[in-house]
């Protein structure tokens, strides 16, 4: 039961619609994702705050459908 990565891009998306995400299947196994996303929204939030909204979007996944998401996240460069 594992998730595509245009799935977890598609639920970042929708919650950050300004997003530049980039998501790479570590294993080939559709578990093991590391994921990039650049957004607007995270200007002014510390990465803790940053991964929490990414994992917001994500709806519960984390965990279950989802077992494993390297995040890297950064607000754009001015």
């Amino acid at each position: 039961m594992a998730m595509s990565a245009g799935e977890i891009e598609a639920l970042i998306r929708a919650t950050l619609p300004d997003a530049q995400v980039t998501i790479e299947d570590l294993r080939g196994d559709g578990d093991h994702y590391a994921a990039t996303v650049v957004s607007a929204a995270f200007k002014g939030k510390s990465r803790v705050q940053q991964h929490q909204m990414v994992y917001a979007a994500l709806q519960g996944r984390m965990g279950g459908v989802l077992h494993a998401l390297a995040l890297q996240t950064s607000a754009p460069q001015d």
